[in-house]
């Protein structure tokens, strides 16, 4: 059976490379043209193209998103930027317009055309039909249930992508008019304010119905799969992909990483015990601020899944990340992400090894002053850690 492949979200060129180190097969980033993320879009052309050579260093493939809902004014310049995509050495587009993949075939024809979660395809007929239009993957619905998955996976063999973690559209496949309506900021277009996240008052004519203390809201809980993925591993999907180009390098290190462990066991024929997922699950809460939930996985969407009320709870777990390791002091150089002190139960983890923790007996400011305790983010500064560390590895605060 061909191995799943770990498709990690990223918003610039460092996050793109810590996906990679902690795991993921394959990144999906966004330029400055043609992006549904906008606001996340900060790769440059030479970004990209850094980009896909540090990816194909490490055996790793990178694909970018052209998956803005086109209009005929959003066409100008495509077959050039296309054009240059393929040179660099770009391996897939990710597609919203089923005619992009004619002028993408025609134009850069080494580039993959995979079929965007926003066209809304649900079923195998819809699979058949892109194939033949010369897409080479299709990225599920979200709306789809397993069950559903693997009647579309028996009925055409056409590449499945399947969402196994972030964030949830309150709409259908993510095409929704509030953001244009509420902001003129057009969601399909890259500027989606994401109005579903706000907080609403309710009313009957005059009457508030809503409690001022608990407004409306009418979010979802975030994606997670972990319980699924030995029943996708099954299923033989191409790709599991992981929302969340707006998010932290912390992010995207510790839901890569969770995943990854679990896959390779799927891969390695090993059972994933009750004790591992609940493991897994908990690595996965680290990095979250929002609950979870698994979607339509199930075949349902209860209420129970919905955030009626805003419920993200903002953690500040992340000390630091890891630029260097002094093995003669066991001092390790961090530059700082959240207040931490001496005192403290600390954890390391970095890629393809386990987590190791200890109390924090030292610190030092970069000029060697010895400090108790640390507030400022972005700051470089030494740790005395009893065990050896790596450049990129993260800390974080054991609470």
């Amino acid at each position: 059976m061909k191995k799943c492949e770990l498709l990690a979200p990223a918003k610039d060129l460092h996050k793109a490379k810590t996906a990679i180190r902690y795991g993921a097969d394959a990144v999906y980033i966004g330029g400055k043209e043609y992006s549904l993320r906008a606001r996340a879009s900060n790769f440059e052309r030479e970004d990209i193209a850094e980009a896909v050579a540090f990816a194909h260093e490490h055996q790793a493939r990178l694909y970018v998103t052209v998956n803005i809902v086109f209009h005929d004014e959003d066409l100008y310049g495509i077959k050039e930027y296309l054009q240059y995509l393929e040179s660099i050495g770009v391996d897939a587009i990710i597609i919203e317009s089923p005619g992009l993949v004619r002028i993408a075939k025609k134009y850069a024809p080494k580039l993959e055309c995979h079929i965007s979660t926003q066209l809304s395809a649900l079923n195998s007929a819809s699979a058949e039909l892109l194939k033949s239009w010369g897409a080479d993957r299709v990225v599920l619905g979200r709306e789809l249930s397993l069950e559903e998955i693997e009647q579309v996976a028996k009925d055409t063999d056409l590449p499945l992508e399947v969402f196994i973690h972030g964030g949830m559209c309150a709409n259908y496949s993510g095409r929704c008019t509030l953001s244009n309506y509420m902001t003129l900021r057009d969601a399909n277009r890259g500027g989606c304010a994401q109005s579903c996240r706000w907080h609403y008052h309710l009313y009957d004519a005059e009457k508030e119905l809503s409690d001022p203390d608990h407004l409306f809201s009418m979010g979802s809980r975030d994606l997670q799969a972990a319980a699924w993925l030995k029943d996708l591993h099954r299923l033989g999907i191409a790709s599991l992909k992981i929302e969340g180009r707006m998010k932290s390098d912390y992010y995207i290190a510790t839901v890569v990483r969770a995943y990854r462990t679990i896959l390779d066991k799927l891969d390695a024929g090993e059972e994933i015990t009750e004790e591992d997922l609940s493991f897994f699950e908990n690595e996965l809460n680290k990095a979250e601020n929002r609950p979870f939930a698994c979607g339509f996985l199930d075949g349902n969407m209860d209420k129970d899944k919905q955030l009626y009320e805003e419920a993200a709870n903002v953690r500040h777990d992340y000390v630091g990340y890891v630029r260097e390791y002094d093995p003669f002091n066991g001092l390790v150089r961090i530059e700082t992400r959240n207040p931490f002190a001496v005192g403290d139960t600390l954890e390391v983890f970095g890629p393809h090894k386990p987590n190791r923790r200890f109390v924090l007996t030292d610190m030092f400011s970069e000029d060697w002053d010895p400090l108790e305790e640390s507030h400022t983010p972005m700051r470089t500064m030494w740790l005395l850690i009893p065990f050896e560390t790596e450049e990129h590895d993260m800390v974080r605060l054991v609470k």
